[in-house]
């Protein structure tokens, strides 16, 4: 069965860390290398469907529907993403030919796409348009089931966190955003205490105690605005005329 990965980012700094080291256990470290294809014209990303490689393994991460309802989204939902994760390389394909149709009408023969084989991206006009290698940390908290923290570090010099939770297809989204929110507020309420505590033992004057708190406050764990993720930052950086039709199309 299909999963959705439903997760919200965060900032984080060496007191977030020291935070997550002492109340989560580590229950992993690894390096990828992960690049993303697309469109001269974008007709994968201006639809919110992300084409990776990594490590020479496919995945496509399509958006899921919104939740059900009228007005604004709530606050979890609108600070969590939700997106369904395939990994299928054949099912990948035929998604893909669904969102590029016109790219795919030329009479050509079928091509059955490989792991060896990338010729089904030059039919199908795809081109890589961002590359990095990330190392990441994972965790999980105690009292915290299903729940994983996930600490990456980008080679573009950007680093950022995701509170994360798999749901089958179908499952309880709510739910799902509701332990992230536990979650976020649970690190957050303890890096407060922590920051408090050193500041209390070291004596520091008020403004740097404002200086501390701020950075608790802008983490993201405080659910008050949502935090770029690796791929926004990169964008902005290295592909600002795509950045830009994308912020344009609301998907970033």
């Amino acid at each position: 069965m299909m999963s959705v990965e439903v997760e919200q980012k965060f900032l984080f700094n060496s007191d977030t860390v020291k935070t997550i080291e002492e109340i989560g256990v580590c229950v992993g470290l690894k390096q990828f290398h992960d690049q993303y294809f697309d469109t001269p014209d974008f007709k994968l990303t201006l639809r919110d469907v992300w084409l990776r490689r990594r490590k020479q393994s496919w995945e496509l991460k399509c958006p899921t529907a919104t939740v059900s309802g009228t007005g604004e989204p709530g606050r979890e939902q609108s600070l969590c993403t939700q997106y369904k994760e395939i990994t299928n390389l054949p099912e990948i394909y035929q998604r893909v030919k669904e969102f590029i149709k016109e790219a795919c009408e030329d009479g050509e023969t079928e091509v059955t796409p490989s792991d060896e084989d990338d010729s089904w991206l030059g039919k199908m006009n795809l081109r890589c348009f961002a590359e990095f290698t990330t190392t990441r940390r994972s965790f999980t908290l105690k009292g915290e089931q299903g729940v994983q923290i996930d600490l990456d570090q980008a080679d573009f010099g950007y680093h950022v966190g995701e509170i994360e939770v798999l749901v089958p297809e179908g499952g309880d989204m709510q739910s799902a955003q509701e332990k992230i929110r536990h979650t976020a507020q649970k690190l957050g309420e303890l890096k407060a205490i922590r920051l408090y505590a050193l500041l209390c033992i070291c004596n520091r004057i008020i403004s740097e105690a404002v200086k501390f708190f701020s950075s608790v406050f802008h983490s993201g764990l405080n659910e008050e605005r949502r935090v770029e993720g690796k791929m926004t930052v990169y964008l902005k950086r290295y592909r600002p005329e795509q950045y830009a039709t994308l912020l344009s199309a609301h998907v970033l």
